[in-house]
């Protein structure tokens, strides 16, 4: 029997993973701390409430369910505040700890998520194999540093471990205060959709693509980092577009209400042949039929 772990089980990617471990055979283990999902909205799933700072906790859950797979997905990621916050060491110590216990328990086959933030945001098309790891935030620097230790400790236990490094992400339960749902709930309210230039090219996916990634990354051998991403550049005033054309709601968009960040990048987009020739995933789902669901969610949502 294939036991995953998952932890994160109740956040934005996490909740949609869940029915995809489940599709490849996985006996699913999840982990919340406090915000536990309604058991009738996924079933099948064994829950374990656990807070992955607290090191007692994660060794007596290991050895409770000794799982044969790890997916972690956990991390600090509040809008606005992950990329500079100190929370980021606290989970490059809590990860490293969750690690060293799943394979004391046995564990074969680790997959751990990254972000597209480990790069050097000056290169803009991201290759796992040429784009230097080079991050100017806190987030991306203990991303990277955590890959680049669980890389080695994996090596010399000699498992088979891999690293997703998620790129842009929206969907049904994003954070409403970042892009995609601060436009659709804008227009839902018959709001201006206050925005910057929109002339910043970005890798988004959809939300449920990014859980099928995952799973089928882990259901696979590969090794390393790969990039989970669509590898198709897109401005977001497409995006925002796109959203308001979908709802009607074209005239109220206001692009430039919103400053852009000082030295954003002009560019991040992913090289995701290692995802799609080794691992064997497509997308499901192309931008704007991923648009009209989400946009579809919050309308019963709102």
């Amino acid at each position: 029997m294939k036991r995953v772990l998952l932890t994160g089980a109740s956040g934005f990617i996490g909740r949609h993973s869940i029915p995809f471990l489940l599709e490849k055979g996985y006996e699913v283990h999840a982990i919340y701390h406090s915000n536990l999902i309604a058991q009738e909205e996924i079933p099948s799933v064994t829950w374990h409430q656990c807070d992955l700072l607290n090191s007692e906790q994660i060794n007596n859950l290991m050895g409770e369910v000794k799982p044969t797979h790890l997916l972690h997905l956990a991390w600090h990621t509040v809008h606005g505040e992950c990329l500079t916050s100190p929370k980021n060491l606290e989970w490059v110590n809590a990860s490293l700890g969750l690690i060293a216990s799943f394979l004391e328990n046995g564990g074969a086959r680790p997959v751990i998520a990254g972000t597209c933030f480990e790069y050097d945001s000056r290169y803009g098309y991201c290759s796992e194999a040429i784009t230097p790891t080079r991050s100017k935030s806190l987030y991306g620097v203990c991303k990277s540093s955590l890959q680049e230790i669980a890389s080695s400790f994996f090596k010399q236990a000699g498992v088979i471990s891999a690293w997703g490094r998620i790129f842009f992400v929206y969907g049904p339960h994003e954070d409403r205060r970042r892009l995609v749902p601060s436009v659709i709930t804008s227009l839902l309210q018959n709001q201006p959709a206050r925005c910057t230039h929109g002339n910043q090219i970005r890798d988004y996916l959809h939300v449920e693509d990014v859980a099928s990634a995952f799973a089928s990354l882990l259901d696979s051998n590969v090794e390393g980092p790969v990039n989970i991403a669509s590898g198709k550049p897109v401005a977001l005033k497409t995006i925002i577009y796109t959203v308001a054309d979908l709802m009607g709601g074209r005239s109220l968009v206001n692009l430039g209400a919103i400053p852009a960040p000082t030295l954003e990048p002009p560019l991040i987009v992913a090289n995701v042949r290692k995802l799609n020739e080794l691992v064997g995933w497509e997308p499901r789902r192309n931008l704007e039929d991923g648009l009209e669901s989400t946009i579809n969610w919050w309308k019963v949502k709102s």
